[in-house]
């Protein structure tokens, strides 16, 4: 269960679009570290700060590959988090997005 002081967290790591844009990057699967940084122009260690603060916030993982960290996007922690805000802001929204999510999902089958 996610409470609201993880969540503000979540938020937070959410708020830089440094971070946002990592998260997107990560949606293709995992990457190492010095991948990530290769497709921003800051430094590696502030890529590094970034990670730091998107692992804090629970909203990526990480292991071990030798001498490489891989990152993994957390899917469910992301969308639990933004979930459950929306669906307490405006959850008429959250059922029109699902309608239309499945009627897309059937025109793209037919």
């Amino acid at each position: 269960m996610i409470d609201a002081q993880d969540e503000a967290g979540a938020f937070r790591a959410l708020a830089d679009p440094t971070r946002r844009q990592i998260l997107e990057d990560l949606r293709g699967g995992e990457l190492a570290a010095g991948e990530i940084a290769a497709g921003f122009a800051i430094s590696a260690p502030s890529i590094s700060r970034h990670l730091g603060i998107l692992k804090g916030a629970g909203l990526v993982t990480e292991r071990r590959d030798g001498n490489r960290i891989l990152y993994t996007l957390a899917e469910e922690r992301l969308a639990l988090c933004i979930g459950r805000f929306l669906s307490t802001v405006c959850p008429e929204q959250i059922v029109l997005r699902h309608t239309t999510w499945r009627r897309g999902a059937q025109s793209e089958g037919s």
